[in-house]
């Protein structure tokens, strides 16, 4: 279990960060902040890989924040199917 925050892109609809509470945009790359645009804050939320979210997998996206310091959830249309 852990506690994430989560953020929408101010740039592309669609595109999330999820980030550790503690850490919160710190790990994130500031390239890629600069491409995501202004983070806006939309959610807190304890977080289990057996969590069920709309468009991603928990265990992954608790993975990707343990090895990278967040996970970028990309908009539907940029997903490769």
């Amino acid at each position: 279990m852990r506690s994430v925050t989560i953020y929408r892109s101010s740039k592309r609809d669609g595109m999330y960060l999820y980030v550790d509470r503690d850490e919160l945009l710190s790990r994130v790359p500031e390239e890629l902040l600069k491409r995501f645009g202004r983070p806006v804050e939309v959610m807190e939320m304890e977080l289990s890989s057996a969590r069920k979210l709309a468009r991603a997998e928990a265990a992954s996206v608790l993975h990707q924040i343990e090895i990278s310091g967040f996970y970028l959830q990309m908009p539907p249309s940029f997903v490769c199917k």
